[in-house]
């Protein structure tokens, strides 16, 4: 019997008797699971006011809240599973989760330090404490659970990626390299891993490199914005400018209308004397300048002076 198949027989049991409880709660979790959190949320709130001492109903009512991004009373719901069974580790792992979300970092880690006091080799706690620890900018310390995180699973490539890029901002372009390797020996597919080995190999000088690695980033995730710019840059440099226009006009035709995308491009068009473009271009950039890192006033009156002459 399909997943579909199972919610409609549940939901014929609970009309012939409402106070089947746990074809209810079967239901309820079965909703859950095939992405119906509304429809769940009822059948949890239902429950949990009947069997207001079961914290696995508050468990699963805060996973629900998670999915509808209602943080708040997602978090009262893990703090009500954890009052009624403060043993059980997996609601103070989610709680954690939703302080990570609403950057509470201290209280996320406080949660996942629970986890750990309970159970030390659970890897998936120390990689949200580093991740924690990366976005208040610690980077020491997150590195230090990142590699807890690789000791304890070395396929973890959300670890490996992290370190990879802890070292590459410490200046360790050598060691980055080999974590953003290994990220890509456990998934070819990982797209970013590509991005940041052209982005050292760009910084180093190795231009082939970066090009390669930046034509794998664009195939495997064409809305790579950051992408396009540095292979648009490197084209630019070595006078390839009817390949570098090529490029751009990809960044928007893939990643949307958007002024960074549309200046630099006018600035290429610019270059190779392609002015009704540029000027085309440029007006662009004004049109979407609520994604324009120059300022609009300094764009425009590049465009003025331009026209002027």
């Amino acid at each position: 019997m399909s997943k579909i198949d199972k919610i409609a027989e549940l939901q014929g049991i609970l009309k012939s008797d409402q106070t089947n409880f746990q074809a209810r709660r079967e239901l309820a979790v079965l909703l859950l699971d095939c992405g119906y959190p509304e429809e769940a949320k009822q059948h949890f709130l239902y429950l949990s006011k009947i069997f207001n001492d079961d914290s696995g109903l508050f468990y699963n009512l805060g996973i629900t809240y998670e999915k509808l991004k209602d943080l708040n009373k997602a978090e009262e719901a893990y703090k009500k599973a954890i009052e009624l069974a403060p043993d059980e580790i997996d609601s103070y792992y989610n709680l954690g989760l939703v302080y990570t979300d609403e950057k509470i970092y201290e209280k996320a880690i406080d949660c996942f330090e629970k986890v750990l006091e309970k159970d030390g080799e659970d890897s998936n706690s120390y990689f949200s404490i580093g991740l924690c620890y990366f976005k208040e900018g610690k980077l020491d310390g997150a590195k230090y659970y990142f590699q807890r995180t690789v000791e304890l699973n070395d396929e973890d490539i959300y670890a490996h990626f992290y370190i990879g890029n802890i070292l590459k901002e410490q200046g360790d372009n050598e060691g980055a390299k080999e974590k953003f390797e290994k990220v890509l020996q456990l998934s070819p597919d990982y797209s970013w891993a590509y991005y940041n080995l052209a982005s050292i190999a760009y910084e180093e000088g190795d231009i082939a490199s970066a090009v390669e690695n930046l034509e794998k980033t664009i195939e495997l995730n064409p809305k790579d914005e950051d992408a396009y710019k540095i292979y648009a840059k490197i084209l630019t440099r070595e006078n390839d400018l009817n390949n570098a226009i090529s490029v751009m006009e990809k960044s928007i035709e893939n990643c949307g209308a958007n002024g960074d995308l549309y200046y630099i491009l006018a600035q290429i068009y610019k270059l190779n004397k392609q002015n009704d473009e540029y000027v085309k271009t440029l007006n662009n950039a004004l049109k979407f300048n609520n994604s324009l890192s120059v300022p609009p006033k300094l764009v425009k009156k590049e465009l003025d002076s331009f026209l002027v002459n």
